[in-house]
């Protein structure tokens, strides 16, 4: 299978990347199945109804979320009718929603997609990420009903990242990293046949501050001050995720590349 993950999408640019930029792709890339992170697609906090659609509707297979999940309230109900997006795994139990799911992709095979939040630097303690998507793992072993898996770790330690890529190895096609917004250049397959990348980075303005109008973090980080909130930057985006390309068989990655277009940062096309 051909797979392509792209980094957490940030405001109106990132949004405008995709839209501009997926169907293109999807077609010249021949891709059977397409995750993109949009907890950041809205305002730069969370993602609202109407902006999850325009992502799926541009060729998104799946959407993911991350700690921001619900900062757009109407996500609470659009995501229990919607279940191609997927809400951390270890989550409170009483938000809405799925940690897990297996979507069908455009060849008719079956992929599970999940996600997790990491617990170190984190603002709030979650549950333990390990144990949760060895449930999921267990449950639905690579290569059975799953012709691929996805595991999406969100958090801030590339430690912790690098460790539940090793603790899925050979149990998931791909473990990718988000969250950070900063593309990481250690794309590999990992021993046991694990595409691993540590974060995909945002799909963004990357002349600004992590996706943020550069003003106001300055401001803050000069003089320890808030005067304004937080704006994201507006200017041309790059998109930023990982190609990956699976056995058919076996589920296992067989190649993986990671994906730089547009905006201030560029890279070669898998």
């Amino acid at each position: 299978m051909k797979i392509l993950f792209l980094g957490d999408v940030m405001g109106r640019a990132g949004r405008r990347a995709i839209t501009e930029n997926l169907p293109r792709l999807r077609r010249d890339w021949r891709l059977d199945f397409v995750v993109v992170n949009g907890e950041n697609a809205t305002s730069g906090m969370g993602l609202s109804g109407a902006h999850a659609k325009a992502l799926l509707d541009a060729g998104a297979d799946c959407l993911t979320l991350g700690d921001h999940a619900f900062d757009q309230k109407d996500m609470l109900q659009f995501i229990e009718s919607e279940p191609r997006i997927i809400r951390p795994l270890n989550f409170s139990r009483a938000a809405p929603g799925k940690g897990a799911r297996l979507l069908s992709a455009q060849n008719g095979r079956k992929v599970l997609v999940t996600q997790v939040l990491g617990q170190v630097f984190m603002k709030r303690p979650f549950d333990d990420p390990f144990s949760a998507v060895d449930a999921v793992l267990k449950t639905h072993p690579l290569g059975g009903q799953a012709s691929a898996i996805i595991v999406d770790i969100h958090c801030e330690a590339t430690s912790e990242k690098m460790a539940m890529g090793h603790w899925c190895d050979g149990r998931a096609s791909l473990v990718v990293g988000t969250h950070t917004h900063v593309p990481t250049a250690d794309a590999m397959v990992l021993k046991g046949g694990t595409g691993y990348l540590t974060d995909a980075g945002m799909c963004g303005d990357y002349n600004s501050i992590i996706g943020m109008d550069k003003v106001e973090p300055l401001r803050r980080f000069i003089t320890g001050m808030p005067k304004d909130r937080f704006t994201p930057a507006a200017s041309e985006a790059t998109l930023a995720g990982v190609y990956v390309e699976t056995d058919d068989r076996s589920g296992k990655a067989t190649r993986i590349a990671m994906v730089r277009g547009g905006g201030l940062l560029q890279a070669a096309a898998p």
